[in-house]
């Protein structure tokens, strides 16, 4: 269950290329090899006067502040498609409009554009034009920039943080995008998988600067509100436009949608089962109903209570013995506690309730959030005190790991072997002001990875004396904010921990999504002892495909109760 480290961080061309192939979901298959060339931008043209002839083939004079004209025959200086900019007191024409356009060319924002002098719109009927039919992505979007494609590959939604607020989808061929550093090793493997990646994406767009409607873009059917990362979308027509930094295609028509459904729960084998779930940032004001909004959760008790519901509905779902749980409000753990409300919040959910919290005395750690520890009081009990873990990486940037020994029971009584579960969130990856060691160098690791390899190697020297008491059956779980293939997880396997999702016959295991695409920041590593009574392995998508404003939407259940997918992880414990 361990992931194998090459005798060379290089990969030989066709072994990075079984890598790519091997981790690719199962959309429908494209029907052409992905143009994998490198982009170069065409020239950027020099300001000069030109007259345009031809057909308009998007209208987006009140979403974009202009519209795209194409000519069939275009000239030999002439490039063949233009965004034409609105201007006052000029016609702004429809979609399908025979126009004489005369102005100033240039570049802008890498496409050609004009700014309209003279617009003549002509009582000829219009060129008869058809978009360019694209097999695949393009590997040089500049030499069709402004002009009509259609994609004829299938698509598949790998991302979708911009939907609500710009309207746009990150579509990839070939299936979805995986994280680099989830798949290769950092540095020149990984660079070439994101090579890979950038070919094959696709930005979709609707037209406007702005916010869709309900969060919803026009180009999506109603029914595709609860659209989740991993649908395929096929119809896919537009324009080719660059802004806010990224090549996309600005849609003229509604696209197909073949949904990826939601997953049941997870039905995970095992005598005891423990999950890992970042909750994100839950906090729950002054614990008596005000202190609202909060440092860094709700904003308001409506928002908290939402929160609280979405977390109770997934936990209670996974069925699990015990949870390991990180962005839990740091504040103590009476009555008044985030950590002791939530598992008031499951108790009340019932019908057991016996759930019950780890109590560490204080902390652990200093952060505004920290990690905790929950578990069901009829199926496992504590076995001697909490341990904590502070000092070096974990005074300032990663919270301080929290681990306890267990022990599985059956009426109140030990009935199995003894086992320890150590909750962890490591440094998280966005910049702020990291340098030195910790600044981003380019390998795929992005910044502080210095500060997190440190402290898993803190935490290695710290599981060797046995903390708990009990140090042959350990998991360590939660979020170490490192992809599979990174240096914090690559010290754990050099020293024979075991990673029960390293070997699936599907798609890669992922539990977060960032821009656009996947992998997995939550893991299970397990000591030999522990791996060796492992019956099964899941995480549930229920947060990192869904809509980012899914919470606000749904009054109730699990989906999007947070930006984590939960996991969880089955032993056979009893009978020793």
């Amino acid at each position: 269950m361990s992931l194998p480290r090459p005798a060379s961080r290089l990969l030989p061309g066709l072994l990075a290329c079984a890598l790519l192939a091997a981790c690719r979901a199962t959309a429908p298959a494209a029907p052409a090899v992905v143009d994998a060339s490198p982009v170069v931008d065409a020239p950027a043209l020099a300001a000069r006067e030109a007259v345009i002839e031809g057909r308009v083939t998007g209208a987006f004079a009140e979403g974009l502040g202009g519209w795209f004209l194409q000519s069939a025959t275009p000239g030999r200086d002439q490039p063949a498609a233009v965004f034409v900019e609105t201007v006052d007191g000029m016609p702004a024409p429809a979609a399908g409009a025979h126009v004489r356009v005369s102005g100033t060319l240039r570049s802008l924002d890498r496409v050609p554009t004009l700014q309209p002098a003279r617009i003549d719109t002509l009582t000829a009927p219009a060129p008869t034009l058809a978009p360019l039919r694209l097999a695949s992505a393009p590997g040089d979007w500049s030499r069709l920039a402004g002009q009509w494609v259609r994609i004829e590959a299938p698509l598949t939604v790998s991302g979708q943080h911009e939907r609500a607020t710009r309207g746009t989808l990150v579509t990839s061929v070939d299936g979805r995008l995986y994280v680099p550093t989830e798949i290769a090793w950092p540095g020149v493997q990984a660079a070439m998988v994101q090579a890979a990646n950038d070919s094959r994406r696709v930005l979709i767009d609707d037209g406007r600067n702005d916010a869709p409607a309900d969060g919803v873009p026009w180009y999506l059917p109603e029914t595709a509100r609860a659209l989740r990362s991993g649908s395929v979308l096929t119809g896919v027509e537009g324009i080719v436009d660059h802004r806010h930094g990224a090549w996309r295609l600005q849609l003229t028509a509604p696209v197909q949608v073949q949904p990826a459904p939601r997953p049941a729960p997870p039905q995970v084998p095992g005598d005891v089962r423990i999950a890992a779930f970042n909750l994100e940032n839950l906090f729950n004001g002054d614990g008596r109903g005000g202190g609202f909004p909060t440092a860094r959760g709700a904003e308001t008790p409506a928002q908290y209570a939402r929160q609280l519901e979405g977390l109770v509905a997934t936990i209670t779902a996974l069925d699990v013995d015990v949870a390991a749980l990180m962005e839990l409000e740091n504040d103590g753990y009476d009555a008044a506690s985030s950590l002791a409300q939530l598992v008031d919040a499951l108790n009340a959910a019932g019908p057991a309730r016996d759930w019950r919290f780890v109590d560490a005395g204080t902390g652990p750690g200093t952060d505004a959030i920290r990690v905790g520890l929950i578990y069901r009081a009829t199926r496992v009990q504590p076995k001697g005190a909490a341990a904590t873990l502070g000092g070096g990486p974990f005074a300032r940037y990663s919270r301080a790991p929290l681990a306890q020994a267990f022990v599985p029971v059956r009426g109140g009584r030990p009935d199995g072997a003894d086992f320890s579960v150590v909750a962890v969130h490591f440094k998280s990856k966005g910049c702020g002001n990291a340098d030195g060691a910790d600044a981003d160098t380019g390998d795929g690791q992005a910044c502080w990875n210095a500060t997190r390899t440190e402290s898993a190697r803190r935490l290695l020297e710290w599981l060797a004396t046995a903390p708990t008491g009990a140090g042959e059956r350990v998991a360590v779980v939660g979020d170490f904010n490192a992809y599979a293939r990174e240096d914090p997880l690559r010290l754990f396997y050099d020293a024979g921990w075991r990673d029960p999702f390293a070997a699936g016959p599907d798609a890669p295991a992922h539990s977060f999504v960032f821009n656009g695409q996947a992998g997995r920041l939550d893991h299970a590593l397990l000591s030999r002892a522990l791996a060796a009574r492992v019956v099964g392995a899941a995480k549930w998508h229920t947060n990192a495909d869904e809509p980012d404003d899914m919470r606000a939407r749904e009054a109730s259940g699990p989906w999007r109760s947070s930006d984590h997918d939960p996991l969880v992880v089955g032993l056979k414990l009893r009978g020793r």
